[in-house]
């Protein structure tokens, strides 16, 4: 059964730095992650193998969401939804490797993945309005709701932290205690939920923070077409 996920005792010291066991599983997906993407385009080919029309899948999709979801063009974006939301699908998943804990168990891993989805929000705000534009969107509509505004970014942030820790730590007790009571196979179907909902939380993630980029960049203006446009076959 998991220990207390707000009480994590330190594997080793790394200099001042104690390394925890979710610290090691988090670097061992980085690692995945980017071992496999380099892997998967080394060798792009015009007609594509199995894996290559699998990663074009999943880039088409985020795109796909990026898109509908933005109105822009999704290129700026795609590596960091695409990244988040495959190292928190992965994090979630290693709940179903025995002896390992889903790092997105552990509230240190959710707020990390928050602030950088924070600190992604105002960069991209910065960079599409300008830092002038981005900051008179706290006054939207009215200067009196600068504070309010505000507090929604940090209460947004932090919805983001709590809605991930308590979804992936409760489906890791209830799986460890039926674990425990129950004996080895008959937690199988709950071992298939927590794949369900590993995908769906990560997938809830990834979206959330096409959304609060979206609302940071606002949508695109359409263009006005001339009059010799708009007489163009």
């Amino acid at each position: 059964m998991m220990d207390n996920p707000l009480t994590l005792d330190p594997l080793f010291q790394l200099g001042p730095v104690p390394i925890t066991a979710p610290v090691l599983v988090t670097w061992g997906l980085i690692v995945l992650i980017g071992g496999g993407a380099y892997f998967a385009t080394r060798h792009l080919t015009l007609r594509p193998g199995k894996i290559q029309t699998l990663l074009e899948l999943f880039v088409t999709t985020i795109d796909g969401q990026l898109r509908d979801t933005l109105n822009r063009d999704p290129a700026p974006y795609r590596a960091l939804i695409g990244t988040v939301f495959l190292f928190v699908l992965l994090a979630n998943w290693c709940s179903l490797i025995p002896g390992i804990e889903p790092p997105t168990a552990h509230i240190e891993t959710d707020a990390a993945l928050a602030l950088v989805v924070f600190a992604a929000t105002l960069g991209y705000g910065v960079a599409t309005r300008g830092l002038r534009g981005y900051l008179a969107t706290f006054a939207e509509p009215s200067w009196v709701m600068i504070p309010l505004n505000i507090i929604e970014q940090i209460t947004r942030t932090f919805s983001l932290i709590v809605r991930l820790f308590g979804n992936i730590m409760s489906g890791v007790f209830v799986v460890g205690i039926v674990l425990s009571l129950a004996g080895l196979f008959v937690p199988i179907p709950l071992m298939a939920l927590e794949l369900l909902t590993g995908a769906v939380q990560a997938y809830i993630f990834a979206v959330l923070a096409t959304v609060f980029i979206g609302a940071a960049v606002g949508e695109r203006p359409k263009r006005n077409l001339s009059s010799q446009e708009v007489s163009k076959p």
